[in-house]
């Protein structure tokens, strides 16, 4: 029984010893440990079948430096837009609009008996030089640059700063301020354009990158995505803006928006802010509307739409119907609707036999529409069915200031 017992107490001993051996080799020399692990598990486990490494974040970029990415672990998934913005950014250009405008200047007295008695002296109409910043697109080869209405206002003197540094002036081939886009002309040589992504919208949720001029300062490009589209803020007549939380501010205006593909796809053309900087609320114009202004301005110097003479609002859907429906708010005297008896409160459910989905949708078709095409119109007066036809004319020019 005794040397049973001292036979435990050894083994007890030999245990501790032993794992105080490996606790101090352990702390000694860990790399020591790891290797005898590795070694034991790689003996003791089948080859394991090899995983495949995540997909890359950019494979819309076809020229992305695979290169570089050497010496880093297989497990980092690294994301750039540098191939897309290699595609766009070079038809991106500032744009620097000079205008005289008049102010009347105002003689106070710094006393301030003689300010009462002299409120102020007009000293008659003074001419100060301003300068507007902004951003343009070029479009085609042979110069045309797209850009916003308001950025080129009544401006007397445009220039145009290219990506290669080049300046070169520029001449308004005309405006548009119903969309607030408007077609300048330079005369260049090399000029690259833009690829304009006109086959399909894009979608909420889209990553799309912003580039221009804000407050000056050169090219610059922000990231972010497609927030909401078919956005209206009552800002012009023809509104269907996309919305996007990529940095847009002042200068940005009629700068690229493209997608992950260096496409163009919007326009930029006006943020949302309380504070008058960027709070990740953007808005561009879509591409499909630029592209038509573009031609139309082009070909004709001016935009040619069919009007028919009302204004509409949306109202919700009538009963037993689960289509929200149109209503005529007012009709303009001698306007195409007035001379077809259109009468305000008539609710319009179809044109030419489609159905009307909103009051932004009638417009826009009647707007694609030429001169004298003749429509015919079917909805409710009173609740007691209509029809009637109208014969387009062509919408009247918005008159604005500058």
């Amino acid at each position: 029984m005794k040397t049973f017992y001292r036979f435990c107490v050894f083994i007890a001993q030999f245990i501790t010893l032993g794992l105080a051996a490996a606790f101090l080799i352990s702390v000694v020399s860990p790399h020591f440990v790891e290797r005898v692990r590795q070694t034991v598990g790689t003996e003791a486990l089948a080859p394991a079948t090899p995983v495949a490494a995540p997909p890359s974040v950019t494979q819309s970029a076809a020229d992305h430096h695979t290169e570089s990415l050497e010496g880093l672990r297989e497990d980092v998934i690294t994301a750039s837009y540098s191939a897309a913005v290699s595609r766009a950014a070079p038809a991106v250009v500032n744009i620097y609009a000079n205008k005289v405008v008049s102010t009347r200047q105002v003689l106070v007295p710094s006393n301030p008996v003689f300010q009462r008695m002299f409120p102020g002296i007009v000293l008659g109409p003074v001419k100060q030089r301003q300068q507007s910043l902004g951003s343009g697109v070029i479009v085609s080869t042979d110069g045309y640059v797209v850009t916003n209405n308001h950025v080129i206002q009544g401006a007397e003197e445009i220039a145009v700063v290219l990506y290669d540094g080049r300046v070169t002036r520029a001449r308004v081939i005309g405006g548009d301020a119903e969309t607030d886009l408007a077609v300048l002309k330079i005369d260049a040589e090399n000029l690259p354009s833009i690829a304009i992504a006109d086959k399909a919208p894009p979608n909420v949720g889209d990553v799309v990158l912003a580039l221009g001029n804000p407050f000056g300062l050169g090219r610059t490009v922000t990231m972010g995505i497609v927030s909401a589209t078919g956005r209206q803020l009552n800002l012009s007549t023809y509104e269907d803006f996309i919305q996007t939380d990529a940095a847009i501010n002042q200068g940005n205006s009629g700068g690229a928006l493209v997608n992950a593909y260096g496409e163009l796809v919007g326009i930029n053309s006006d943020v949302y802010s309380p504070t008058g900087g960027n709070i990740g609320i953007g808005f561009a114009i879509p591409v499909g509307t630029a592209k038509a202004v573009l031609d139309q301005i082009v070909a004709h110097g001016r935009v040619i739409r069919g009007w028919l003479g009302a204004e509409y609002a949306d109202v919700p859907a009538q009963t037993g119907t689960d289509t929200p429906t149109v209503m005529v708010r007012g009709v303009y005297d001698n306007g195409p609707a007035a001379q077809a008896g259109l009468q305000a409160g008539d609710v319009l459910l179809t044109m030419d036999g489609q159905p009307i989905a909103s009051q932004l949708e009638l417009r826009n078709r009647e707007a694609n529409l030429p001169p004298g095409t003749k429509v015919e119109l079917a909805g409710t007066r009173n609740g007691a069915p209509f029809k009637l036809a109208a014969t387009l004319q062509e919408r009247p020019q918005r008159q604005t200031n500058g």
